[in-house]
């Protein structure tokens, strides 16, 4: 059975939210490319886009979000944060999805050092310079607002599911409650994979579990790659 998640705190709520500096509003998490591609075309494909997501890239974002929060919460040594955050760019292969997710770990941590500053996310920022999204968020949460492993992984993973999805009605014109319909659905699963998450989240940071996206992967490599020719482009 799935543990039940405590009582949602505003901090949660707000960090979940997509349109949070650094949040998921920012960064489409491969629709984009999957969009031009013509891979997804409504909402159908949104569908599953979004579950392969949320059991790729979700899944592993979520694992290191609740370990950031356990380790946050007990107290740790400073250099624990370069061992997660070195942990989680080796289970992130394509250079494009470390940069988005450093590029969505800046923005927030900016953000969360002025709502909800904590020591462990100074050490963080201190140690690491340029975090991972999941690790800033885990800390955020974990220390800056008192919220367990389970809840924590709950927030990460449903945003790796509603930034895409907020993507998709301006990328496809799809009516918004057609996209929140395709992230609801996927809620039994969200709740699944954050218990997951949380039953790991005290193992050392080389022992955390690894799943992988490679379409994801190729997607953010291209993507990238269309951006550096419009750049090109325009220059000439």
């Amino acid at each position: 059975m799935t543990p039940a998640m405590s009582t949602v705190s505003l901090a949660t709520l707000a960090l979940a939210d997509s349109r949070f500096p650094g949040g998921g509003h920012a960064h489409s998490g491969g629709l984009e490319e999957a969009v031009h591609r013509g891979t997804v075309s409504g909402s159908e494909q949104l569908a599953e886009f979004l579950h392969g997501r949320l059991h790729g890239a979700g899944a592993q974002a979520a694992v290191f979000a609740a370990a950031a929060a356990h380790a946050a919460a007990r107290g740790v040594p400073p250099d624990h944060w370069s061992l997660l955050d070195a942990e989680l760019d080796a289970r992130t292969p394509a250079p494009a999805q470390r940069a988005a997710s450093r590029a969505q770990g800046r923005g927030t941590l900016r953000a969360g050092r002025s709502a909800l500053p904590s020591r462990a996310l100074d050490e963080l920022h201190a140690t690491t310079g340029s975090p991972h999204h999941p690790v800033v968020v885990g800390v955020l949460l974990g220390a800056g607002a008192d919220r367990s492993p389970a809840d924590t992984a709950a927030a990460m993973a449903y945003l790796s599911i509603s930034g895409p999805a907020s993507a998709a009605v301006r990328l496809l014109g799809l009516d918004p409650f057609e996209a929140n319909a395709a992230v609801t659905a996927l809620r039994a699963e969200t709740e699944r994979i954050a218990a997951e998450a949380a039953r790991t989240a005290g193992h050392r940071p080389g022992s955390l579990p690894a799943t992988s996206s490679p379409a994801l992967d190729l997607l953010a490599e291209q993507h990238q790659r269309h951006h550096r020719e419009e750049g090109r482009l325009f220059a000439s």
